[in-house]
């Protein structure tokens, strides 16, 4: 069996490498070797469930519904085709196909969105900073396949969603409207397909998602999901675009116009304002990582931020809020640490409420009065 160390594990499961030492000490982490100081641990190990997970409930007639919160992981690690200089940042209209799929994912409120980088990794956060997402770096993107990218985003998205939409950054033409199918399907994994073609993406339950996290053989993450006990829901999609490859240029370019009328959407940005900004969505995502990290500077690697800035952004905050959102504490063998107080979590909590209310208003709205225009 091969080992990791808790710096290789850390950065696989989207954590700070206290959290994996926390994990480990709590025997939460089955198979972990105690060597000294260090840990050894399994390569196939899973991220422990965060025991702080519930799945919220929404009030309908009749009953209660489970409300599924569903993430997304874009591999977009790999050089795609060097030699046509295809890759995340070519543009398929006025856009990039990277930004193409973000927005597609955005229009059905897929969050959180995880883009695993390699190749061009700074060029790529740099280029989607704004647009809300979450970034993975694979760091052995030339050695390593789609399939330990997949790993690496749904390590980070445990505890965080219920089911997660994968696709490579080669696969950039799917519509809003095959997302929103596939989402009415019950099913452990469901595969959209268009005239008997499978394509992408794929969405995955937790189960199926552990399985996939396990498997150690040939054929990527559709090797892993073929492999397993788990039935396959085939969903027929009148969307040419599940199948197309980045590097069928000619087939996609036929496809860009209309795909664009589709892409068509309200994008609502949120700021609290007083006389600057004392919250946006980029502080949003700042402290949602912190809570999950308890670390400032993995957040910032994940939103692709310096920690100059982070910090800057918090003590704006607080002293506009009049209250400490983080408590800041230093020292120990494994660095210092950074928490949510509870009144940073309040805010934080009444926000994302406050978002949501606003975003789904602003969609009902737009399609009563735009709708038309699609």
């Amino acid at each position: 069996m091969n080992y990791l160390s808790v710096k290789e594990t850390a950065q696989r499961w989207g954590v700070s490498p206290r959290r994996v030492h926390q994990y480990c000490k709590e025997e939460r982490v089955p198979g972990a070797k105690r060597l000294g100081n260090a840990w050894a641990i399994p390569e196939n190990a899973v991220k422990p469930q965060d025991p702080r997970r519930r799945k919220k409930i929404e009030k309908v007639a009749g009953g209660e519904k489970k409300v599924e919160r569903v993430g997304a992981v874009i591999a977009a690690a790999g050089i795609v085709d060097e030699e046509k200089d295809v890759s995340p940042l070519m543009h398929l209209g006025k856009i990039s196909i990277i930004r193409r799929m973000v927005l597609i994912f955005q229009q059905v409120k897929i969050f959180p969105i995880v883009v695993i980088t390699g190749y061009q990794a700074l060029e790529v956060e740099q280029h989607l900073s704004n647009y809300g997402v979450i970034f993975v770096e694979n760091e052995n993107y030339k050695t390593t396949d789609k399939l330990e990218s997949a790993k690496m985003g749904f390590h980070f998205l445990e505890d965080k969603c219920d089911k997660v939409f994968f696709t490579s950054v080669n696969v950039p033409m799917f519509t809003a409207e095959t997302l929103r199918k596939m989402l009415e399907v019950d099913g452990e994994i469901v595969v959209p397909s268009f005239q008997g073609k499978n394509g992408h993406p794929v969405l995955l339950g937790w189960e199926a998602i552990r399985f996939v996290n396990a498997y150690q053989g040939d054929g990527g993450v559709r090797g892993a999901i073929e492999s397993s006990s788990f039935s396959m829901r085939f969903l027929d999609v009148e969307d040419e675009g599940v199948l197309l490859i980045s590097d069928s240029m000619e087939r996609i370019d036929n496809l860009v116009e209309n795909h664009n009328a589709r892409l068509l959407h309200p994008f609502v940005k949120i700021q609290i304002e007083r006389e600057g900004i004392v919250f946006d969505g980029r502080a949003k995502l700042l402290l949602l990582l912190i809570q999950e990290t308890n670390s400032v500077q993995t957040a910032c690697r994940q939103i692709a931020m310096s920690r100059g800035k982070a910090w800057d952004m918090i003590n704006q905050m607080e002293e506009e809020l009049g209250f400490a959102v983080v408590t800041r504490r230093q020292g120990g063998s494994h660095g210092g640490k950074t928490e949510l107080t509870e009144k940073g979590k309040s805010f934080l909590q009444a926000f994302l409420e406050y978002e949501n209310m606003v975003k789904n208003y602003a969609a009902e709205q737009f399609q009563m009065k735009f709708g038309n225009l699609k």
